[in-house]
């Protein structure tokens, strides 16, 4: 017989203390330590995920245990030692920074209380504790708004389904709003249009803008996934906000693993051709990365910038990620409040005294009839 579940509820929890909206944060995730024993478990996490990898369990699993796992731990934690900083993880440390950003911005915005959380879909803080802690603290009503502009079900697929896990463990979960993607809000288009202009303006413009987007399988946007349309989408919005020509802006994707066919053109192969076709300033920003990570300082920044050099380009310049940059949190912030519409925190007419006099007054009446 299938055994009892066990939930976790809300001991202590008080009936008449104001409920609060949870807007949380989540991001990719990064291991502890730039260590081949630091790295192993985080990638072991990451890739068991079968929405990262569809491939049938047992094979895939072969072929993790047996081969992956021996040796890339330690080429991935050499790669991480090259931008580990004294405060950490990049990408811990900028996500940090932009959660705190919105915290802030959301709690003069907003009438009623408002928490921002940050949790990573692998490796720690991990999406299940980070929801308990936030009911423990009287969230109710809770948006999820994954840092990945662009729906894919590796990135924001694979973020639903850890909530959705973790929703199964509450006896009393929160209401419930996840943010899809936002590669077409207006403001963060503008964060990334103005990010540009200001790389332009201190440095002057590049001969061409590199649009480099992480990559998935081919096999998987055929099978619907609409993350390459809406980086099309996005890149075309850009290009508008930019007033750049069709032949001023290339789109290439990045970060391909394995032996398929993953989505064209890729960009390691793209700066090579364009260094060898005669263009010798290329600027390159990553719209798909809401900070930055190893993926954009390590593997564009550096790798890519080398392959342009080799291929005969002279300067290779990235333009680095929004992270927590005022344009970016306000962005996010108004992705945010959109969902916010309709709960009571985000309502102009919200009066948290109030709701704490009707609340105390309806604890009173039910003691009342419960009797000593």
């Amino acid at each position: 017989m299938p055994s009892t579940p066990n939930y976790t509820g809300l001991a202590g929890y008080d009936h008449d203390s104001v409920p609060a909206t949870g807007v949380l944060l989540v991001n990719l995730g990064t291991p502890e330590a730039p260590t081949a024993a630091a790295v192993r478990p985080y990638l072991a996490q990451f890739l068991s995920d079968p929405r990262v990898i569809e491939y049938p369990r047992w094979l895939w699993q072969l072929i993790l245990h047996g081969v992956i796992l021996r040796i890339r731990p330690r080429r991935s934690a050499e790669a991480y030692a090259k931008i580990w900083t004294d405060q950490g993880s990049p990408l811990r440390v900028l996500s940090e920074a932009l959660a705190a950003g919105m915290q802030s911005e959301l709690t003069r915005r907003c009438r009623g209380p408002v928490r921002v959380a940050l949790a990573m879909r692998y490796g720690r803080p991990d999406v299940a504790s980070v929801i308990a802690q936030l009911q423990r603290e009287g969230v109710r009503r809770l948006v999820v708004l994954p840092l990945y502009p662009q729906y894919s079900a590796t990135s924001t697929g694979s973020v639903i389904d850890a909530v959705a896990d973790a929703l199964k463990g509450l006896r009393w979960p929160p209401e419930l709003r996840i943010v899809n993607d936002y590669h077409a809000a207006p403001g963060y288009l503008d964060a990334l249009a103005a990010s540009v202009r200001a790389h332009w303006e201190k440095h002057g413009r590049g001969d061409k803008l590199l649009l480099s987007f992480h990559g998935i399988p081919e096999r998987y946007r055929d099978a619907g996934d609409p993350y390459y349309c809406q980086c099309q989408a996005g890149a075309r919005l850009l290009r508008e906000r930019l007033q750049l020509g069709e032949d001023e802006m290339v789109v290439s994707f990045q970060s391909r693993v394995g032996r398929e066919r993953w989505l064209h053109p890729y960009t390691d192969a793209t700066v090579r051709e364009l260094g060898a076709g005669g263009v010798r300033t290329l600027d390159v920003l990553c719209p798909g990365f809401a900070v930055d990570c190893l993926e954009t300082l390590e593997e564009v920044a550096m790798q890519n910038r080398d392959f342009f050099l080799a291929a005969g380009g002279q300067s290779l310049r990235y333009i680095p990620a929004l992270n927590d940059r005022p344009l970016h949190v306000a962005a996010l912030t108004d992705v945010a409040l959109n969902h916010l519409q309709g709960w009571p925190e985000s309502s102009p007419d919200y009066d948290a005294a109030r709701v704490t006099r009707e609340l105390g007054d309806a604890k009173a009446r039910a003691d009342a009839l419960r009797g000593p």
